[in-house]
């Protein structure tokens, strides 16, 4: 944070930008262009491309007068606006990608054609990428990953969400001198059966989509969140769906038990001379974060470590309380743009996927809606039982019309589905697969 504050304070005395162009207009974006006009003046959203071009300029006049903030239709028209120093919004992502002008694209959406057809075009013009979007990035991170590293620019997820608080917190576990053994997340309620109807009036109360909620609630946004620590540390999963330990009885309520409680119960499932583990938690308090199960069988670190009143090891709980996503994205911008570091992201091929899982019974001729619907939730799954059964992802599910009876909580497989035609996702999803010699993993 010193080196990052210090490079931004840099950049303000030379009065130099770095610019980003954003893709999606919702909660989260919005709530970086407010962080942005508090605090970091000195990178400047440049273009928004959204499916409601009338919320990307809603969010722009955060930090831009109205005049300043131009609608276009191209790439090029696009660069001509940014090069007058006005801010563009489209709702072509593909232009606001290509276009000149800014350093790094924001896929701020929860997409995936719409998200993936932004990112190739950004890596393809040569920008760094930073991915908001867990969902894309668990599916399809590692060969996106390949392609930015054959581009020489950055992909990376962020800051503040899970995975990056928890990387970041796997980082200092490692400098420490530990070996990570378990990265964890703590989330306050986790019920499979959830859906849009059961949660609207928690989004309608946050202004968010009943179906991002959903997803929060139902297990697959953790899943997501874990595969892409899982892809980017080398670790795997205890299950399929991970241990999650509940001791609240999905009773939202009900206090966390103290963190400390879960070492000796998830310590059984852990070896060190295995890849750690990546698992969650459950319960309402304290407020949600993440943690690292770091292990240790050095004595005399043993003795330093219960004078300093972390236990008696070799398992030791190190812990952040807090995920703080939209204060900490503009340190990922930085991060990427000053120093070439990426806050998260894929180091191989992928080691934990994300399958659909019924949520209800499902009946032929069916059309899936997808993550965060009433049809499927998504469970954590290693990629190498992924291959091996066929299980379809869950990132792939939404629009495929199911072939056959599939009883509830039945994890999907390709057989189950017929996959809709011409989808982007499903061809680099199938590129993955090719390119990291996991054959049987897609039709």
């Amino acid at each position: 944070m010193i080196l990052i504050d210090a490079a931004l304070a840099r950049l303000a005395a030379e009065d130099r930008r770095i610019r980003v162009g954003v893709v999606g207009a919702g909660f989260m974006v919005e709530g970086l262009a407010l962080q942005l006009a508090m605090a970091y003046p000195q990178i400047r959203i440049v273009g928004i491309a959204a499916r409601r071009p009338e919320e990307g300029r809603r969010i722009l006049s955060r930090l831009y007068e109205p005049g300043s903030i131009r609608a276009a239709d191209s790439s090029s028209a696009i660069t001509r606006i940014i090069a007058s120093g006005a801010a563009a919004i489209t709702d072509d992502p593909v232009a606001l990608a290509a276009a000149e002008g800014f350093d790094l694209l924001l896929e701020g959406t929860g997409s995936m054609d719409y998200a993936l057809a932004a990112v190739l075009a950004a890596i393809e013009a040569r920008k760094d990428v930073v991915l908001m979007n867990a969902e894309l990035d668990a599916t399809v991170g590692p060969m996106l990953k390949v392609k930015a590293d054959q581009a020489g620019v950055v992909i990376t997820n962020i800051d503040g969400d899970q995975p990056g608080v928890e990387m970041n917190l796997y980082r200092y576990v490692s400098s420490a001198g530990f070996k990570p053994m378990l990265c964890g997340s703590v989330k306050t309620l986790q019920d499979q059966h959830r859906t849009p109807a059961t949660q609207a009036a928690f989004a309608a109360r946050w202004t968010q989509k009943a179906e991002m909620v959903t997803s929060f609630a139902d297990g697959s946004k953790v899943a997501f969140e874990q595969a892409v620590v899982a892809n980017a540390t080398g670790m795997r999963v205890a299950k399929r769906g991970m241990i999650g330990y509940d001791p609240t009885g999905k009773d939202p309520s009900l206090p966390l038990r103290p963190l400390e409680d879960y070492v000796e119960r998830l310590t059984p499932h852990l070896d060190p001379d295995l890849p750690g583990l990546v698992d969650f938690v459950v319960g309402a308090r304290p407020s949600p974060g993440v943690f690292v199960i770091g292990y240790s069988a050095e004595q005399t670190q043993q003795h330093y470590m219960a004078y300093y009143k972390m236990g008696p090891g070799p398992y030791y709980l190190f812990y952040t309380p807090y995920h703080l996503v939209h204060l900490e994205v503009p340190l990922t911008i930085a991060r990427v743009s000053l120093f070439r570091d990426a806050a998260v992201t894929p180091i191989g091929p992928p080691r934990v996927g994300v399958v659909a899982t019924a949520k209800r019974p499902l009946s032929p001729e069916q059309t899936l809606d997808g993550i965060g619907g009433f049809d499927t939730y998504g469970e954590a799954e290693n990629m190498s039982a992924v291959v091996a059964e066929g299980l379809l992802p869950m990132a792939l599910a939404h629009g495929c019309t199911v072939a056959r009876h599939v009883r509830q909580d039945a994890t999907l497989t390709w057989d189950d589905v017929k996959i809709p035609s011409g989808r982007l996702i499903d061809k680099v999803y199938a590129m993955q697969m090719q390119h990291f010699e996991m054959a049987g993993g897609a039709p």
